[in-house]
């Protein structure tokens, strides 16, 4: 067994796992940045972040990293993604105000992953609203984008290879009500759960009541000393990300094969081998079209662990796929 392997972030720990089960021999180069290398029988692999491979090529994850550039990439294509605008300081952003006044908007900078700096706005009416949103989007790029919001849920397709390997409803951060217990004590107790922990070395991220967090309860007129009623669900966040508190609901078999397909354009498109496209679907049950769903990003490092331990769902085996795509 490797050394301290529980340092290491989940999505490594299975990527060993089962390349141990192969007869890989594995060794670890970088516990800070969760870099390892694979060698049997003199083929070898170097691995960052267990999705960080050989398999795609650096121009590939720069496309994903970029957003803009992603989109404008996935459009020629064919592929719906939402319409926006890009600005370049929050004085240029706020002379766009009135165009996007009553609107349903998403400000995200240009090239972050795990949902940082991402703010969701419906029904824009408050100025300050917008301006607190662009500061919090700036502290992270000096470009960002300003999106109309696509109605619907957003699901991640993890493609490895020309596949969809799972597909996961990741609900954004929320507590159940009790009718005693206030919402900062309910965050309290669902962070008791023993798969939520921080820094990705367990399936879940434990729930913040930061800034954005609060911000979002006082858009519904609530606060963290709010009393949810019995088997109330109070949202924390808009965004879903598994990152910021998220449940992962697991929803590969229910998932109609045109949006998987949509999955894997969408990763042909820019050239990518393993990625995590992540689109908005108004209604699963109905096929495709413009109006019921929309591709909002593809990321260049996608965790597997959110598709092995669901917070619902069956264990999907992501790291299996990658080792397969890799040839071993």
């Amino acid at each position: 067994m490797i050394k301290d392997m529980d340092k290491l972030e989940l999505s490594t720990q299975m990527i060993i796992r089962e390349a141990l089960r192969r007869n890989i021999n594995v060794e670890i180069l970088d516990y800070d940045d969760n870099f390892i290398r694979l060698n049997k029988n003199g083929k070898i692999e170097y691995i960052k972040q267990a999705t960080k491979t050989s398999a795609d090529s650096y121009i590939t994850s720069l496309i994903m990293e970029n957003k803009e550039v992603t989109k404008l990439v996935l459009r020629e294509h064919g592929i719906k993604v939402p319409d926006g605008i890009s600005v370049h300081s929050k004085e240029e952003a706020l002379e766009k105000y009135a165009e996007l006044a009553g609107k349903d908007i998403v400000i995200k900078p240009k090239s972050t992953n795990f949902g940082k700096g991402v703010y969701i706005i419906k029904n824009l009416c408050a100025p300050e609203d917008y301006s607190k949103a662009l500061d919090h989007a700036f502290e992270y790029d000096h470009t960002v984008l300003v999106e109309e919001f696509i109605d619907g849920r957003e699901y991640r397709f993890l493609v490895i290879g020309d596949e969809v390997t799972a597909v996961l409803f990741r609900e954004p951060a929320n507590v159940t009500g009790d009718g005693t217990h206030s919402i900062e004590e309910l965050v309290k107790e669902k962070n008791e759960d023993p798969q939520r922990g921080t820094g990705y070395v367990t399936p879940l991220e434990k729930i913040k009541l930061g800034e954005v967090e609060r911000e979002y309860l006082k858009l519904q007129n609530k606060d963290s000393t709010f009393i949810p009623e019995k088997n109330q669900t109070i949202y924390l966040r808009e965004n879903s990300n598994i990152s910021t508190g998220g449940d992962s609901i697991d929803f590969t078999d229910e998932m109609l094969q045109s949006y998987k397909e949509i999955a894997v354009q969408s990763a042909k498109a820019v050239g990518a081998k393993i990625t995590g496209a992540d689109i908005i679907i108004k209604d699963i049950k109905a096929e495709p079209d413009p109006w019921n769903h929309g591709v909002i990003e593809l990321n260049f490092n996608p965790a597997l662990h959110i598709h092995d331990f669901p917070y619902k769902g069956k264990n999907r085996e992501a790291e299996k796929k990658v080792l397969d795509l890799l040839g071993y």
